[in-house]
């Protein structure tokens, strides 16, 4: 059996579409599992033995230019997957998504599975699925293969992540040329796009402190550079700025790409996050995550987006992070931080 999975979402939504793979690869012996991603998400399958193929899209527009050479390119590999005559394609997302149900009825496979609102509306679907309610994300991606006969199990494979080697060689020099070693500090960052979903600046300080106090470790402070209204990518300087300028000698600042944060994140004791993709990546990691969830009556909740794995745990504020009491936050650390 050969199975397309269509993949055009964030970098979190990827990371939580592996336990769908791992599943796939477990209850179907021989079965060619192949990804449809585009190039800015493929990356983070890379090293995942579960995919056999990764097909990347290039970006046809990019800064709203027509890019030829890409769009050319697209067309090629359209006819390339539709070469490989798909025995299933399953468009992974877990609400309905018109674009994505598009590309994956242009590949031709031999039976199309999406989530839909309306059956009648995609009348070329051969398996429109309705949209499951009360199931997080990862299993609601696996649920797409139940009209394979790929039934859910009780408890889907943790997401999986493979840093590769470029990774941990930044890391390595990153954190000696700071005084730091694998497992030997913290990881703390804003980036949740809502002031309310993050750490305020006392919580930041407050917490940095009683981890060195508590575990006698250094946190590694993130966050995303810019100014918070800014409309395509808002920035968290509004918070980090006044963290750094308390000059804590137990707050060491990351500001840089993702992929080495991801890196950096691998290598600490755990990580503190709102909910993001960086804490779905941390979730994925050894040293696991605490996420920060809240306002959830209106805003994703943990029961869809919360993270997974051996190693995450998450608290749901009513209103706001910066409402969560230190003593409680400090708890799931030491579960999180293990043996002393």
């Amino acid at each position: 059996m050969k199975i397309l999975i269509v993949k055009r979402d964030k970098l979190g939504d990827m990371l939580l579409t592996t336990p769908m793979l791992a599943w796939l690869k477990q209850a179907l012996p021989g079965v060619e599992l192949h990804v449809l991603a585009n190039d800015y998400n493929a990356w983070v399958i890379d090293g995942n033995t579960d995919a056999d193929r990764i097909w990347a899209l290039p970006r046809v527009r990019h800064a709203g230019k027509l890019r030829i050479g890409a769009a050319l390119q697209t067309v090629r590999m359209l006819w390339q997957l539709r070469r490989q005559k798909f025995d299933w394609v399953l468009v992974g997302n877990g609400e309905e998504s018109p674009r994505a149900i598009e590309r994956g009825l242009s590949v031709r496979g031999a039976r199309t599975v999406a989530y839909v609102k309306q059956v009648n509306n995609w009348a070329r679907l051969t398996h429109p699925q309705p949209v499951p309610q009360d199931m997080h994300e990862s299993r609601r991606l696996a649920n797409l293969a139940a009209p394979v006969g790929v039934p859910l199990p009780a408890e889907l494979p943790a997401p999986c992540y493979v840093l590769p080697q470029s990774g941990h060689e930044f890391a390595t020099a990153w954190l000696a040329q700071h005084g730091l070693a694998t497992k030997g500090y913290a990881v703390l960052g804003l980036g949740a796009r809502r002031a309310k979903k993050q750490p305020s600046t006392a919580q930041v300080l407050e917490w940095s402190a009683e981890i060195a106090q508590r575990w006698g470790l250094k946190t590694v402070f993130m966050w995303t550079p810019g100014k918070s209204d800014n409309p395509l990518y808002p920035g968290d300087d509004e918070v980090a700025e006044p963290v750094l300028a308390a000059n804590s000698p137990h707050i060491v600042p990351f500001r840089g790409p993702l992929k080495e944060a991801i890196a950096l994140v691998w290598h600490a004791r755990t990580s503190l996050f709102p909910d993001s993709g960086l804490m779905h990546f941390a979730a994925a990691s050894p040293g696991g995550v605490l996420g920060f969830f809240a306002e959830t009556d209106v805003s994703p909740a943990p029961a869809q987006w919360g993270p997974i794995g051996p190693k995450a745990r998450w608290l749901d504020a009513e209103r706001s992070v910066s409402e969560l009491d230190s003593e409680q936050v400090l708890d799931v650390l030491a579960e999180l931080m293990g043996p002393v």
